[in-house]
């Protein structure tokens, strides 16, 4: 494991700017587990939002399930509002391939239907595999296909990036 010479924190400053200007009256923001979700939860303080962000899973809907399963310690979708009608704010620290966010689209439908749904994520690393893009992204590189950027938080709510090989 090694560290990515991006600054998580200074990432983290460019992300909320951006969500700032996608916000709409009355929007909500929901965390992909667990790296968008911890990024949710201090936008939604940060930013002065009333309420609880969201936090949604995409286990249920991976189309690699068969062959992965599901964890164990895989948390499960809270979204403490009502989707319908609302203007949601999707958020990501790190977009790959849209897999993951085209699971959670299928999870957040079962709930009910949004006014509409903006990506935004911290990284956005490339290598696509569905029609999936971010309206905003803090950061946008390339890594290798055997490489894995995850994104980690300290004790005292600090973020920084891990980078694992192969």
């Amino acid at each position: 494991m090694s560290s990515l010479l991006l600054n998580a924190e200074a990432l983290y400053s460019d992300l909320a700017a951006g969500v700032q200007k996608l916000l709409r009256p009355d929007a909500a923001l929901v965390g992909i587990w667990s790296g968008g979700a911890w990024l949710a939860e201090r936008l939604q303080r940060d930013l002065g939002l009333a309420g609880a962000s969201g936090v949604i899973s995409s286990s249920l809907h991976r189309d690699d399930f068969g062959s992965r399963g599901m964890s164990a310690s895989a948390d499960h979708t809270k979204l403490p509002f009502d989707v319908n009608g609302r203007h949601l704010i999707l958020i990501d620290d790190v977009l790959y391939t849209g897999r993951t966010t085209r699971a959670v689209l299928n999870e957040l439908f079962d709930f009910g239907r949004p006014a509409s749904v903006t990506l935004a994520v911290l990284v956005d690393r490339g290598g696509r595999e569905l029609p999936i893009e971010p309206a905003f992204s803090a950061a946008r590189i390339h890594l290798d296909a055997a490489q894995r950027l995850s994104l980690a938080k300290d004790e005292a709510g600090r973020f920084s990036f891990e980078v694992q090989e192969g």
